[in-house]
């Protein structure tokens, strides 16, 4: 099997496009945010808060797919949600209102997700599932580069004009919509469902999944638990001394190093076996977070933040390739949709949890506590057989 197909290709355009429109706003989104009255902690909740709502709906859109065996109109659907959401928040600056655009932007992303990744998946077999899945992400990363570079470009000419920076991300927002319109389904036989989906019938699945799913997602949401939104990240360095475009400019640098090896690490990963790859990245970032805990200095700011970009690429689609290798088949946008659902509500924990001991004890402390959480993460790993009981994926071809 061709690794990478016309619908690999496509899906990652559609994803370049996207993160291109909303991560041109990201990076000045605290800042844009705290300029019209947010506090760090309100900041925290509001992060908090629309990624759990984008997070539960992950969980039954994914069941949805499943079960009337569709992928392509959820993709189109998400993403169109997700291209309208950008010029929503440039029209007031009520705060009820920002949740509400917020929101719908991550509902897109949660009405997508399931199918999208299971689209993926049934692109591939167990031995190319890292391949895949990092090629994905390191397309979906350059967009990543490509909107914050574009958007601090354009600060440079207008400085502090950020209301217009939201006018024109739905450019690249509708770009990846018309892109979306290239997919066609796989005709599959939809699952047969006893009772009627509801919002939270996906929870049907947790009780019902492969113990090994499970064993592997707790892992991954207790580390979730403290894995709080990179803005933290970017307002640490902006509290050591770092201006707007220097903040702009870190995390365009971290999202380069982030797409420039995804796809190699994912590669690499197939050879040497998910898991492995996945604690790597782990002990990464809990270096990462204990530098950010112990220094202010700027130029080791700057080298965490690469070694935040190796990190991500090492366990991103690393995650999502790993638990579809562990879910069978006709159920993978419900596997993915389910882990994603838990991890949403534990990462509005996680914000809102890093917003108050922020507030309260300080930049330091935060990061020090998710770098220990981090290292109990890597030993339930290495503690609970998964490296023993399960072979490479080399050794896993469908």
């Amino acid at each position: 099997m061709k690794p990478i197909t016309r619908t690999v290709w496509i899906l990652s355009l559609v994803s370049l496009f996207t993160d291109m429109a909303s991560e041109m706003l990201y990076p000045i989104m605290p800042i844009y945010l705290k300029s019209i009255g947010f506090s760090i902690l309100l900041i925290g909740i509001l992060e908090g808060l629309v990624e759990a709502v984008a997070g539960l709906s992950k969980g039954y859109f994914g069941q949805l797919s499943d079960s009337k065996a569709k992928r392509v109109p959820f993709v189109q659907l998400g993403y169109a949600l997700s291209a309208i959401s950008k010029p929503m928040m440039a029209f007031f600056v009520n705060p009820l209102w920002i949740f509400f655009a917020r929101t719908t932007d991550r509902l897109g992303k949660g009405i997508r997700t399931g199918a999208r990744d299971a689209m993926l998946s049934a692109e591939t077999n167990k031995a190319n599932k890292g391949k895949v899945f990092g090629f994905h992400r390191s397309m979906d990363t350059f967009g990543a580069v490509l909107g914050p570079a574009l958007a601090l470009l354009y600060l440079y000419f207008y400085p502090e004009d950020y209301i217009n920076l939201f006018y024109i991300a739905f450019i690249p927002g509708v770009l990846a919509v018309i892109a979306s319109f290239l997919l066609k389904d796989k005709k599959v036989q939809p699952i047969p469902i006893k009772k009627k989906i509801n919002f939270f019938s996906f929870i049907n699945y947790w009780k019902k999944s492969p113990s090994e799913y499970r064993k592997v997602v707790l892992g991954l949401l207790f580390f979730a638990l403290f894995n709080s939104s990179d803005v933290f990240l970017l307002l640490k360095a902006k509290e050591a001394g770092l201006n707007d475009t220097w903040v702009i400019g870190i995390y365009i640098f971290y999202n380069l190093v982030y797409a420039l090896t995804a796809f190699p690490l994912g590669s690499f990963a197939d050879k040497i076996g998910l898991k492995k790859m996945f604690l790597f990245g782990l002990i990464i970032f809990s270096l990462v977070y204990f530098g950010m805990g112990l220094t202010t200095n700027l130029y080791a700011i700057i080298a965490l933040f690469f070694g935040y970009g190796i990190y991500a690429a090492a366990t991103e689609g690393i995650s999502k390739a790993w638990i579809t290798n562990i879910s069978k088949e006709e159920n993978t946008a419900t596997a993915v949709g389910t882990y994603s659902a838990f991890q949403s509500i534990v990462a509005m924990v996680a914000s809102v949890m890093a917003g108050l001991i922020w507030f309260y004890f300080g930049s330091s402390v935060t990061f020090l506590v998710t770098a220990i959480a981090t290292i109990i993460a890597i030993i339930y790993f290495l503690g609970s057989g998964f490296f023993k009981k399960i072979p490479s994926t080399i050794n896993n071809k469908q």
